[in-house]
Order: C-alpha cells, then sequence, then structure tokens
C-alpha cells in the first residue's frame, strides 16, 4: 500500500494539512478543522461556489467506508487529524511570481468576490493570501478551503493585511510604477510589506485610490512599536460589525477593478508582428509543429518561450493542458486576456525566465517547488528560443540540451544559424565567442539524447525544425 504523502507546502494551517495519496488530493482536518469544514459545507454559497469553479471542488471522505482512504492513513500523518476531504487536482501548481498583473489581479478579485459571499453566510477567509489561489487555464480557483471559518460577531478581517502585502501593494505597485511584481513575491513569500511599498510609491501618487488607507495607514501601523499595536482581541472589543468589513471588502473592489497597467511595449510583445518571417515559413513552421503535436494526445505539454501563444493553442488541441512560459510579462499579460475572450480553455500562461526559473522557496526550499517538480511534460515546444539562451543568457548549448531531455518529453526545437538576423541583433554588442553555436555541435548534442524523427529546413535556410524523441 502507497503511504500518504505530505504536500511540502500545506504546513502553515495547524488545522488542515494538505497530502496525496495514489494520485488524489486530500486535506487532513483538525477537530476544529472539521468543524470549520462543516459550517462550510452547510453554507449556501459553497456548493455554487464549487460549481462555477471559483473555489475548487471539494468532498468529504467517509473513512469508515474506505472510501479512496481510511482512518489508519490519517494515523500515518503526524498531527491530531480526526476526518478528510478530498480535492480535485489542479493541472499544474503555479505561483503568484509566475504570473501577469492581469492574472494576480483577477485572482484579486476573486478573493474578495468570495468573502463577500462568505460574510454573507457568517463565514469568513481567515488568510488571502495569493498562494490560496490556482488556475484551470486562464480561470482562477481558490484551493484553500481550510481558510473558511465562521466568523465571531465583532471580528475583524484578519485576512486584510495578508490581502494587501499579497495581492494590493504588487498590483499598486505595477499600475502606478510600472515596477515588476514578480521578482519582489519570488524574493519574499510573504509579500511586500506597507513600509518597502510607501517607499516605492511617490508623494504624488497619495492622491490615487489604495494609497492613504490601504498603505500608509498600514505602514504607520507597521513603524509603531509591537507592544503598541492593536491585537485581534483589541479590536474584538472594539467591535468590528459585519457591515464594515463588507465596506472595506467593496472599497477594495473598486480600487482593484479600475487598475490599469499602461505598458504597451516590451522588447518582445510584439515580435509576431515584427519578426523576420513571410507567410511562407510562417504556415510551414505552423504545420510541423502541428503535425508533430497530433501525432498522439499528449497529458501535459510545454511551450518554452511561447510569446503570443500561437503554438501553444495549436498544441492545446492535442492535449489535456498547455503551459506557456515566456519571460516577457507584458507578451503573457496579452496572451492570458486573449485566452480569458477567446479560449482555449485548458492552456495557462506564466511569466517565467528559463535562465531563471523557479527555484525551491520557502521552508527547507520545498514549501514552493522547482518549476520542472510540478509536471513533467509529454511535449516540449522550444521554437526561435535556442539563440536567446545561448547567446544573450550564456548557457552552454550541451547544457541547454542536456536540461531539455532531462524533463522527459518528445520535442520540436528551432535552430537559428548565425547569420539569421534575430541572431545577428543579438550578436550586435558581443563579441562573438560563440564557436559552439554551430549546427553540427547543435545536431550531435541533439542525437546524443535524442532520435530525430522529423527535420525541416525553412526561411532560406536559416532555421530548421526537429521533432525529437527521447533515446530510450
Amino acid at each position: 500500500m502507497t503511504s500518504p504523502r505530505l504536500d511540502a507546502g500545506s504546513f502553515r494551517d495547524r488545522t488542515g494539512r494538505v497530502f496525496f495519496r495514489h494520485g488524489r488530493v486530500y486535506r487532513a482536518l483538525s477537530e476544529t478543522g472539521y468543524e470549520n469544514w462543516r459550517a462550510l459545507a452547510g453554507s449556501r454559497f459553497f456548493p455554487q461556489a464549487m460549481a462555477d469553479g471559483s473555489v475548487v471542488e471539494t468532498r468529504e471522505v467517509d473513512l469508515a467506508a474506505g472510501d479512496g482512504l481510511r482512518a489508519s492513513d490519517l494515523r500515518q500523518l503526524p498531527g491530531p487529524w480526526v476526518a478528510a476531504v478530498e480535492h480535485q487536482r489542479i493541472p499544474f501548481v503555479s505561483y503568484p511570481y509566475e504570473w501577469s498583473f492581469s492574472m494576480l489581479r483577477q485572482g484579486a478579485l476573486l478573493t474578495l468576490q468570495l468573502l463577500r459571499a462568505a460574510l454573507d453566510d457568517d463565514l469568513i477567509l481567515k488568510d488571502a493570501s495569493s498562494y490560496n489561489v490556482q488556475w484551470r487555464g486562464c480561470r482562477p480557483t481558490l484551493i484553500d478551503v481550510g481558510s473558511f471559518e465562521p466568523w465571531r460577531a465583532g471580528s475583524p478581517w484578519v485576512g486584510y493585511l495578508q490581502f494587501c502585502q499579497l495581492f494590493l501593494y504588487p498590483l499598486l505597485l505595477t499600475a502606478y510604477r510600472d515596477v515588476p511584481f514578480q521578482p519582489w513575491l519570488r524574493g519574499a513569500l510573504d509579500g511586500i510589506e506597507p513600509v518597502s511599498c510607501r517607499h516605492l510609491l511617490r508623494w504624488r501618487d497619495r492622491l490615487r485610490p489604495g494609497v492613504v488607507i490601504d498603505v500608509d495607514l498600514m505602514a504607520r501601523l507597521q513603524e509603531k512599536e509591537s507592544a503598541a499595536r492593536p491585537t485581534r482581541q483589541d479590536l474584538q472589543r472594539a467591535g468590528f460589525r459585519k457591515e464594515i468589513i463588507l465596506n472595506n471588502v467593496r472599497r477594495l473592489e473598486r480600487v482593484i477593478t479600475k487598475l490599469r497597467w499602461r505598458r504597451s511595449r516590451s522588447e518582445w510583445a510584439d515580435y509576431a508582428r515584427e519578426s523576420s518571417y513571410d507567410e511562407a515559413a510562417r504556415a510551414t513552421k505552423i504545420d510541423f509543429v502541428r503535425r508533430a503535436a497530433a501525432a498522439r494526445r499528449r497529458r501535459l505539454a510545454w511551450d518554452l518561450g511561447a510569446n503570443t501563444g500561437t503554438y501553444s493553442r495549436l498544441v492545446a488541441e492535442h492535449a489535456d493542458y498547455v503551459v506557456a512560459l515566456d519571460a516577457d510579462h507584458l507578451a503573457i499579460d496579452r496572451l492570458y486576456r486573449q485566452l480569458v475572450a477567446e479560449g482555449p480553455a485548458n492552456v495557462l500562461p506564466l511569466v517565467s525566465n528559463l535562465a531563471d526559473a523557479s527555484p525551491g522557496l520557502g521552508w527547507r526550499l520545498r514549501e514552493r517547488q522547482p518549476l520542472a517538480d510540478r509536471g513533467r511534460p509529454e511535449l516540449i515546444l522550444c521554437l526561435a528560443l535556442v539563440h536567446h539562451l545561448v547567446i544573450r543568457h550564456n548557457v552552454p548549448l550541451p547544457e541547454l540540451v542536456g536540461w531539455l531531455a532531462e524533463l522527459g518529453g518528445e520535442l520540436v526545437i528551432e535552430w537559428v544559424a548565425k547569420d539569421d538576423p534575430m541572431v545577428q541583433k543579438l550578436l550586435a554588442n558581443k563579441d562573438d565567442l560563440y564557436a559552439d553555436y554551430d549546427p553540427a555541435v547543435f545536431e550531435s548534442c541533439l542525437g546524443e539524447r535524442y532520435e530525430v524523427v522529423a527535420r525541416q529546413a525553412f526561411h532560406d535556410g536559416t532555421r530548421t525544425l526537429y521533432h525529437a524523441r527521447p533515446r530510450s
């Protein structure tokens, strides 16, 4: 029998712990956690929230009936667990430091929407972390059902500061100062503190929505001695009416809904329009990728350097799920908005520089998983990317091919010759020290790890496509 395996990132909530068994996702519950779950399961909003995908589909497990899990399985886990629920599995786990501006904004609005609905049923979100949101394609869903608990009359919303640090402040910095939030969130898993946010905003930003109340006031409270800060008990004694919390939630919704990221250009966001491909070359590339993708159905595919998502959409017709990764934040934000408007529903766009991809982070470097540990692709697209990683980021060509092979899937990869205009652009301000950037070296590295099943030269011979399968 397979023993339950704890999720390394779910230890912070002492009333519940996520674990895996036989590929299924469960949450063990303490007595308090179970009481909270029963209150949530009996509410009016929760079934509808699951039905429309706002909250991950969750059901209580009958331990006595051996419903995929027994009480003895819970006893193998450290902790005082008395019950368990099962969650629908998310296709691919992502983190807020990999999302675009529009994705983080939509996750924030979902959290506030659910908080309002919960308050109508005398429940509240004790946590308001952006890590509690995951994605099914371009649709966000809240996965931490353990964050809901009964609201006690007079109690404040204790998740407010967490919401500001992990949702509001990152959005404000990008909308008002064009500061990318991804490096900040990756460098501080608890988010951006009020004082840091205030220092990054300009004086004239104080006139903008969300700054005086949510940044300045919170920064002043943070600067006081901890002994002088009001405790939860102090606030409860002062008396928080539910309407005060609801008014604050509605105000935050108005602020966040109106936030816009004004950047209109970036280095690669307009690549599809400005690239040197002519129509014939583009058609050749599309046909090659479509044939490789259609060879068989894949569970998970990665499109590395996805840009506008043209090829992600092609692969999505023949895969259960596609993760589209690109280092250009604006390109991914545009792709996300296009997917929301037009689909398909099985593409997840993420901001990721593969030369500096997300590592293990948090407690024991396991709380947030490295990119490659969250699901291995069965098909990888690596189109118009090799020259960027090798020449721009100085990644050795054999190491790049080796990393792709370690991921384990089939590969569709594009080789771009040195005399191609895009490579010449990269070399313009560099000494050409890239003797190993050579088609013979590339094919040798590829042949060591893969069997090439199709090859297509195009674009006046400066580019070549390969479809390759890992050697057994």
